[in-house]
């Protein structure tokens, strides 16, 4: 393979190496990951907290700030794809499964089973578990995203530099970022993003079989999951094959189409009304106690400190570990936009969004639990499936929302594989297709593993764990592109005069 770099075969052994671990000492690595993660969320949870609410901070000053008119790319430049497309494939990239996943579940665990403050199945509570499902779902994460993914734009596309995360740090760290120390970011870059694929895609192929399953009666099981996987990855390599500009663009219009007609059919035969009321007080509240939610630290006995670590403190490592890999999509398909224009798309848009989806999903699973139908007792990847069958159309929503289960997997997947190109061949915008089957076929490979030994708990706290590091260094590449862009605003003022 022809222009790869040294952070594809220095990743390639490290994956080869942790999957074999895995595989041959499950228990062993599960346990090590799990006692990794706990002593982070425990001893560094303020930490994270103040991070993410630093990033949103730092993401309004630079859009709406005299930074904001800054174009990326050259001044005559304008965008490669519309603003409709381009908005799906962030949106693919940066949710995808997820959306689909959580959507009712999340606010369901929330209101019934583990709430934040109040009583579980109190108005209070599933308000609160609204409130802060959004919280989880907006603007802290997109914030993470947003940042990393603009300074990547920034670099790229307005200063000539390669796609490469270590390109960033250029302004702080000069051409040290071109040795040991360079590579080195870039090889956890890669390794957080492969294995924050794998894992969710793990967790898609569940669901895909769960709702099968839920349908048609199809075994759950490895069996089954390994041949899911197998179509998904004939299926996937294709698209990549098509490149950039056809296979994800074509795929995330696709998921937008589908995900609209399964928020519609849901908000019409749902409680409508109620959802409307819901999305409007709750998302007032989010709105309201956005400050307070963003530095509870939940310092003593009964404040429920349990809870912040499995849900917010993982929440904010999670999106920190997908960063290297959702904001490099994003910043490819960025090109052309000023930052201001970039920093709505990224942040604001998703957010209400994700905001509306929830309610929809999740106020309709409340309604059905206080029906008297307990969704609580299921499995999370089926609550989706069961809630459908206490409404009209089910079948059809049911069948909807697998097949958007699959295009956002594919989408996912084919997106990776094009971010794992850029970041092991020297920042190319087009990476050979045989590099990207590679790729396509190792993550496939890393997702059928963890499924088969169980391990899909072990790697994601090992992302948590990658996210840990990681979080200095996006740390680093804010510092990096206020120092670059501060420049660029002289430079542009010296050029009027």
């Amino acid at each position: 393979m022809k222009r790869v770099s040294r952070v594809f075969y220095i990743t390639a052994a490290l994956i080869i190496v942790s999957v074999l671990l895995g595989a041959l000492f499950p228990a062993a690595s599960e346990r090590i990951t799990t006692d990794l993660k706990a002593f982070l969320t425990a001893t560094f949870g303020w930490y994270y907290m103040w991070i993410m609410i630093g990033f949103v901070a730092i993401s309004f000053f630079i859009g709406f700030s005299p930074f904001g008119k800054i174009r990326l790319g050259k001044d005559d430049e304008r965008p490669d794809f519309s603003t409709p497309s381009w908005i799906a494939m962030l949106f693919s990239a940066g949710l995808g499964i997820g959306l689909v996943f959580y959507g009712a579940v999340e606010p369901l665990l929330h209101s019934f089973l583990d709430a934040p403050l109040s009583e579980p199945g109190s108005d209070q509570a599933i308000r609160e578990g609204l409130v802060y499902t959004f919280f989880h779902w907006g603007l802290h994460g997109w914030a993470m995203y947003g940042l990393v993914a603009l300074s990547l734009a920034f670099f790229q596309f307005r200063k000539g530099e390669p796609g490469l995360i270590s390109s960033t740090l250029k302004p702080l760290f000069g051409d040290k970022m071109k040795g040991p120390l360079g590579k080195a970011i870039d090889v956890l870059a890669t390794f957080a993003t492969i294995f924050g694929v794998a894992t969710s895609l793990g967790f898609g192929v569940s669901q895909i079989n769960g709702g099968l399953s839920h349908l048609f009666g199809i075994e759950v099981g490895f069996g089954t999951q390994f041949i899911i996987i197998s179509i998904i990855t004939v299926l996937f390599l294709i698209s990549a094959w098509s490149g950039l500009s056809k296979g994800i663009r074509y795929l995330s219009n696709t998921n937008m189409v589908l995900a609209i007609l399964l928020f519609v059919g849901i908000l019409f035969v749902g409680p409508t009304l109620l959802i409307l009321n819901m999305f409007t007080e709750t998302f007032g509240y989010y709105l309201q106690n956005f400050l307070q939610m963003s530095f509870r630290t939940a310092p003593l006995g009964t404040d429920n400190r349990e809870w912040l670590e499995a849900w917010t403190i993982f929440y904010w490592a999670w999106w920190i570990s997908w960063a290297p890999f959702v904001g490099m999509f994003i910043a490819r398909v960025s090109r052309g936009r000023t930052i201001r224009q970039f920093m709505i798309g990224v942040m604001i848009v998703p957010t209400v969004i994700c905001a509306i989806w929830f309610t929809t999903f999740g106020t309709t699973a409340i309604s059905v639990q206080q029906s008297g139908i307990d969704l609580t007792q299921y499995a999370i990847e089926i609550v989706n499936f069961h809630m459908f069958d206490h409404l009209p159309f089910s079948f059809l929503f049911s069948l909807i929302s697998i097949t958007l289960i699959l295009t956002f997997f594919i989408t996912s997947a084919d997106s990776a594989t094009f971010v794992l190109g850029i970041q092991t061949t020297n920042g190319s915008l087009n990476p050979a297709n045989t590099v990207k089957i590679v790729w396509g076929l190792a993550q496939s490979s890393v997702a059928l593993v963890l499924l088969y030994v169980g391990g899909l708990t072990a790697l994601q706290n090992t992302i948590i764990a990658a996210a840990f590091p990681f979080s200095f260094i996006v740390i680093l590449m804010v510092a990096s592109l206020l120092k670059a862009l501060t420049n660029e605003l002289k430079l542009m003022k010296k050029g009027k005069k």
